[in-house]
Parts: structure tokens; sequence; C-alpha cells
């Protein structure tokens, strides 16, 4: 997804999509234009909640990582050069809709397999496993993600109801180790982002206590 005079940043946020065994990019998606905000939440993982004996200072694992995209997709800009943008012209964001919309979705040759092994009487069929999403947000943040949420507003169309902008807002659910284990591929693009992450805390500057309008603690 691409932009022109509505996109002076040259680097944009997106996913790439992975595939788990062989660790081969399948997708590059660019967002058409970086959102003006990204919220992420942490639900902390401390021992001594689910009925055990609190213990404040004891962490069980990495804390489940959310985060919550805004995302803008306009046709206008291609509309402009119909010749140079023949499928924008023809089909509007249809395209792009279905490329975000896919991560929800097995594909169809997976539900094919699926019904085939239902109908041949296998007893057990595994879960269908989709390729592996890893959101990029800039060279300091790239973490594998799981989409936890989609949902599409459109909001103009042409006359033949092709959808030409529209608001997207994408829901992540970050993969650590505790999801998927150290030697999923997942796992080590996690430890990845945890090791940037505090090679990114050693770098803030460091507070007194006077800034804080203290001697010391007592």
């Amino acid at each position: 997804m691409t932009g022109l005079s509505r996109s002076p940043r040259l680097v944009r946020g997106g996913i790439v999509l992975v595939a788990p065994d062989t660790g081969a990019v399948l997708r590059i998606i660019s967002l058409q234009y970086n959102p003006d905000s990204v919220t992420r939440s942490f639900q902390v993982q401390a021992v001594g909640e689910g009925g055990e004996r609190l213990q404040p200072l004891r962490l069980k694992g990495p804390p489940v990582e959310t985060i919550k995209v805004e995302a803008e997709l306009d046709a206008a800009d291609q509309l402009e050069f119909p010749d140079r943008f023949p499928d924008t012209a023809h089909l509007g964001i249809h395209p792009q809709l279905a490329l975000l919309e896919s991560l929800a979705y097995p594909s169809v040759a997976q539900l094919v397999a699926s019904d085939r092994a239902a109908s041949a009487g296998t007893l057990e069929i595994a879960p269908m496993e989709s390729p592996l999403t890893v959101f990029v947000w800039s060279a300091s943040r790239i973490v594998p993600v799981r989409l936890a949420e989609l949902s599409v507003t459109e909001e103009a169309f042409d006359p033949n109801l092709n959808p030409l902008r529209a608001k997207v807002s994408l829901g992540l659910r970050v993969l650590s180790v505790n999801d998927v284990g150290y030697r999923h591929r997942a796992g080590s693009l996690y430890m990845a982002h945890q090791s940037r992450k505090e090679r990114l805390a050693g770098r803030a500057a460091a507070g007194t206590f006077s800034s804080l309008g203290i001697g010391g603690l007592q």
C-alpha cells in the first residue's frame, strides 16, 4: 500500500508475513499512511494472581502486551493517475482491504485440505497454521504478533460501490516466549525484541534524588 502527496515520511510501519517453519518472507504489507498514534498496553504477569499468595517482586514471565493501530487507506492520490494505477481505478482500495482481511482467514487451500481430511475419516485434524505475523514499527520495534481484532469502516465509494476511503483498526497481541517457547521462530524474534528494549532502556538518562525533591529513601 503506497501513497504519494500525503506520505512525507520515508519510513513506514507495516506487517511482514513469515513462513513459521522456514522463516521465508511471504509478504510485506506497508501502511499507506503512518497513524498519528499507536496504543500499547501491558498486563503484568505477577506471582500471586489467581489465588496464589502475593509475591509482588516476582514475575511469572513477560507481560501480555497488546498493540492497537488505527490505519487509513485512501485511493485519492492513485485516482489522479488511473493509467499508473489501473487496479485502483477499477477496484478502489478493495485489494488493500482484502490483503489486511486475509490475516484473519485460513487460506482456501487449507480449508479444502481440512475438509478432505475430515471426509477421509481422519480422527484428529490439526488446527490450520497461519503465517507468522511480525509488526514492524521502526528498526527498534520488530515484534511477532497475532491478529486479535480487525475492524474496517468504509467511508467513500465509487459508482460501482468500490470503497475509496476506509479506516482500519488492527488489534495485535504480542507473542512472547510464554506463548510459543524459545525454539519457535516467533520466540527468537521476541527475545531479540526484548534485548533491543533493554538496550534502549540502558540509554535513558538516569534521574537523581534531588530531581525528586528528596535526599534519599528513608
